[in-house]
């Protein structure tokens, strides 16, 4: 970073990274840190999760609090958690010097709504006769709805992804962009497209179980096939119904855990995410939301939910939002995995993004690709833990004594937007496109051996399978053992049907 082997005197913060520093602020520190130097050109280094940006001296903003916020609004974003803490800690007479200075500013008047939104306080200032709305996020910066909530007050057109009590913020990073102008839904239909009607609803089923060992096994936990019916039987209504509201999320959760884990209500206890390393001993990885902060989050969730909608936001966008957002949230003592992979499958499938009636294995990707997905899930966690003070007591209870409510509030979940991206990517080029071929090779070679030999569907299955674990042979082995009862001309011509399919591969266990 920036200043490691300098002299650190030439460098002075500026907007959040200054702002911190005088009110002795405990925060996540923002993607975005600005430094001025008083000597030096304009550069930028990047860390693991922070831009570290040095400006030349012309660039200092001044020493008022109103001076770095303007600056941080115009280099560093719009960071609600940071404001929401600044806010508790300032003094309300320095805002209101900065915004009746210029009251009719851009960055004056979205810190001044900011900061009504933010506290629930209304300043001593009367409400804006005149002048043009101005957006509160700059659009081509920051993921918005359209249409806006137009707040006469301040003048300002509320595009926000959700409100005070939940509200996401998603960055439109290269990365980003990149991946919308890639058109991931064309390319799962032009995948699709290639197949008929008829294989695309025998592939259904397989690959519904699919998805559902997936998401199971993603947290280690090997389903009877009663649970793994009941997830499948969900996974296939995904299109049909929005569950992204209390009552429909209360009955998921009950259809996917075991009976003894049903919950009738969001979870009263304090809950977290760890292992136990020895006796007494736990290893904390996330803790969740305290119990009496939930129900709030969980009503601003669903409001989020509804506004991105009707909001006209990109459907990844929104699908890493509410699902990451909800298990970040862990409304419920068990399931809260597997719910949050099925948002993502529900939101997709409602909002048209994979195509009527084809399942979207991307628990599958998420399984294959772990460290990318602890990775998207450690984005929040990590940052997160250092801010909560807990304790647990001998049984393992959790008690959190501090507030912690607005870190869950208002997460930038850009770093999840991109995971989900490339977790969708991946499954649309790999798990969905060589599914879709290995089952259309796999019929066209069950009916060639049928036409050989009229034998049960499950011979012909062990058949199809020991010889692609040999590459395209059936072992003399096995021969014995399951087929004695063919001729070696039948063996060989069989054998020629598997390789005509598939070539000398070798199929790997799902």
């Amino acid at each position: 970073m920036v200043g490691n082997n300098q002299d650190k005197s030439i460098y002075r913060s500026a907007g959040y990274a200054a702002l911190i520093e005088r009110y002795d602020l405990d925060v996540i520190p923002n993607w975005h840190k600005s430094l001025v130097t008083a000597s030096g050109i304009h550069r930028i280094d990047s860390s693991e999760s922070v831009i570290e940006e040095v400006y030349p001296s012309k660039y200092w903003p001044g020493d008022t609090l109103g001076d770095h916020l303007e600056f941080a609004f115009k280099y560093d974003g719009t960071n609600l958690a940071i404001l929401s803490i600044l806010f508790q800690k300032i003094a309300e007479e320095d805002l209101l010097v900065h915004v009746r200075s210029k009251p009719t500013g851009k960055y004056a008047r979205r810190l001044w709504f900011l900061y009504e939104f933010l506290t629930g306080k209304t300043l001593p200032l009367d409400d804006l006769k005149r002048g043009n709305y101005i957006d509160l996020l700059e659009p081509d910066e920051y993921y918005t709805v359209a249409p806006v909530r137009q707040v006469r007050r301040q003048r300002i057109n509320d595009n926000l992804l959700g409100d005070s009590r939940f509200c996401p913020a998603i960055r439109r990073t290269d990365t980003l962009r990149d991946f919308e102008k890639a058109n991931l839904p064309k390319r799962c239909r032009q995948v699709v497209a290639g197949y008929s009607a008829e294989l695309l609803k025998r592939a259904l089923g397989y690959l519904y179980t699919k998805e559902t060992k997936s998401s199971f096994e993603i947290e280690h936990i090997k389903p009877t096939s009663t649970r793994t019916e009941r997830f499948v039987a969900l996974l296939q209504t995904a299109e049909q119904e929005d569950f992204c509201r209390k009552s429909q999320l209360i009955e998921v959760q009950n259809r996917i855990v075991d009976t003894r884990f049903r919950d009738s209500d969001y979870r009263s206890s304090q809950n977290y995410v760890g292992d136990t390393v020895a006796w007494q001993k736990e290893r904390i990885h996330f803790a969740c939301p305290k119990p009496e902060d939930l129900a709030d989050l969980m009503d601003g969730l669903t409001a989020a939910h509804e506004r991105m909608n009707t909001g006209g936001v990109s459907v990844v966008i929104q699908a890493a939002a509410i699902a990451y957002g909800f298990v970040f949230l862990h409304p419920f003592e068990d399931g809260n995995g597997r719910i949050h992979r099925f948002l993502i499958h529900n939101i997709l499938a409602r909002r048209g993004f994979t195509p009527e009636g084809v399942m979207f294995p991307i628990s599958a990707s998420m399984l294959k690709n772990p460290a990318d997905y602890d990775a998207s899930l450690e984005a929040f966690s990590r940052q997160l833990m250092p801010l909560v003070e807990y304790s647990l007591d001998e049984d393992g209870r959790m008690i959190v004594q501090n507030d912690t409510a607005i870190w869950y509030r208002y997460i930038d979940m850009t770093p999840q937007a991109e995971a989900l991206f490339r977790f969708i990517d991946q499954t649309i080029d790999t798990e969905l496109a060589s599914e879709l071929t290995f089952l259309a090779n796999y019929y066209k070679t069950k009916k060639a051996i049928q036409e050989i030999v009229d034998m049960p569907d499950r011979q012909i299955d062990l058949f199809i399978r020991f010889c692609l674990q040999n590459n395209g042979r059936l072992s003399a082995r096995k021969r014995v053992s399951h087929f004695d009862f063919m001729s070696d001309g039948e063996i060989a011509r069989m054998e020629q049907a598997v390789l005509a399919a598939y070539g000398s591969t070798t199929l790997k266990d799902d």
